[in-house]
């Protein structure tokens, strides 16, 4: 049993990847319980202009049973393209799933109300203008600041129908059947789903929080921002129990949404809506240069700290000088003591020591006898 489902996978496998065809393509995956009713939950924002939404669905898993997809913005596989949902319907005492597709209208999807402007019938949440998607914010939620392309359209808000929560059509769901346009509409060539379509239903099939078994119809991640992007509950908040995509990714465009639109104009919009983003992180990258300007001025500012400073030592001066006047003060004072200090006059005594001119005084009594020798006067006598 388990090799018949391999091949049963292996075989649509296969025939996703038949990228167009004339008809509508019906996967048939018989299950004989009902899948669970619709979540309810909030939509994240359109982070890429020329992105449309594809809403959340229940899968099948062979050995686990039923579980959620979530919504998800995705990128088209080119411009005026316009998604169909998938569905599950009740035939022949089973339950068939019926995978959606791409084309210029959108075709039958079973009534189901999966609302943000899939309201049962046809799509009111935007519309193809020369290459362009416009967006009707009446129904859907858009990034204003990416996306301007915009315009409100309250008119396609359908309230016909009674909101249970059906997520299949047949007796004890939805009991609708194809439109005229919407039979036109399958007639039309389809484009099947995108390769990231594909992963982000393998994703979903790989968290154990997504299966209804674990979390009994309200599932972890209700809806995403874009593939591989970020996972939210259905009360729009971030998963953080939830192991699809990253929970702090950048809502940026990645590689993988350009697939197919390198050369279209829709994909010049996506682009120029990611410029904008690419730019942001320049301005991350010098936002290090204001950081070392502010130290800068740090810097200065320690710099009239130290002119503060020279004011101090100059006033310092001002008290060394003032205390010059002192020393001054007492220069007299000492040279008033000097000559008392010094005395080198009497200090040294040299002249008393010598007494060379007081010896020699004394020593002259010599011409005393020259005194006494002034015998003029006896030479008188004689005469």
């Amino acid at each position: 049993m388990k090799k018949l489902v391999k091949i049963l996978l292996l075989f649509c496998a296969v025939f996703f990847a038949v990228s167009k065809t004339n008809a509508q393509i019906s996967v048939r995956v018989s299950v004989g319980i009902a899948p669970p009713e619709m979540p309810v939950y909030v939509q994240p924002a359109c982070p890429v202009d020329g992105y449309l939404w594809q809403p959340g669905y229940w899968a099948y898993d062979p050995t686990d049973g039923y579980y959620w997809v979530p919504g998800v913005w995705v990128a088209p596989p080119q411009p005026e393209y316009l998604w169909t949902p998938s569905y599950w319907g009740f035939e022949g005492g089973s339950y068939g799933f019926h995978m959606g597709y791409w084309g210029s209208h959108v075709g039958f999807y079973g009534g189901i109300n999966y609302g943000f402007g899939y309201g049962g019938w046809g799509f009111g949440g935007g519309q193809w203008e020369g290459g362009h998607f416009r967006y009707n914010t009446a129904v859907v939620n858009v990034n204003r600041t990416v996306i301007h392309n915009t315009y409100i359209d309250r008119t396609v808000i359908r309230n016909t129908y009674v909101n249970n929560h059906t997520s299949f059509n047949g007796p004890g769901g939805v009991t609708a059947r194809p439109r005229p346009e919407e039979e036109a509409a399958m007639k039309e060539r389809h484009v099947q789903p995108t390769s990231e379509q594909l992963s982000h239903q393998q994703a979903a099939s790989k968290d154990r929080n997504q299966f209804a078994k674990v979390n009994h119809g309200r599932p972890a991640a209700a809806a995403m921002d874009k593939v591989g992007g970020r996972p939210f509950n259905p009360q729009g908040h971030i998963a953080k129990t939830s192991t699809l995509g990253h929970a702090n990714a950048a809502p940026q465009r990645t590689a993988a949404a350009t697939t197919k639109r390198a050369a279209t104009p829709a994909n010049r919009t996506a682009n120029n809506a990611a410029r904008p983003e690419a730019k942001v992180t320049r301005p991350a990258a010098t936002a290090h240069r204001p950081v070392s300007r502010t130290n800068r001025p740090a810097a200065t500012a320690n710099r009239p700290a130290a002119r503060v400073n020279r004011p101090a030592a100059t006033t310092e001066r001002p008290a060394a000088t003032v205390n010059r006047p002192a020393a001054r003060v007492n220069r007299p004072a000492a040279t008033a003591n000097r000559p008392a200090a010094t005395q080198r006059p009497a200090a040294t005594q040299r002249p008393a020591a010598t007494q060379r001119p007081a010896a020699r005084p004394q020593q002259q009594p010599r011409p005393q006898p020259h005194a006494s020798a002034k015998e003029p006067e006896p030479r008188e006598k004689h005469k």
